[in-house]
């Protein structure tokens, strides 16, 4: 999981990326390509 300070361009790597928001924390998940995971701060 890559930790990085701006999720925009990450929500557009892959098509099923899925900006959530979890105990504060701003994610990107992506349910077909797991690879394409992010957390914001």
């Amino acid at each position: 999981m890559k930790v990085r300070s701006s999720l925009k361009s990450l929500k557009n790597r892959h098509r099923d990326c899925r900006v959530v928001r979890r105990k504060g924390r701003v994610y990107v998940i992506n349910k077909t390509q797991r690879r394409f995971k992010a957390r914001q701060g």
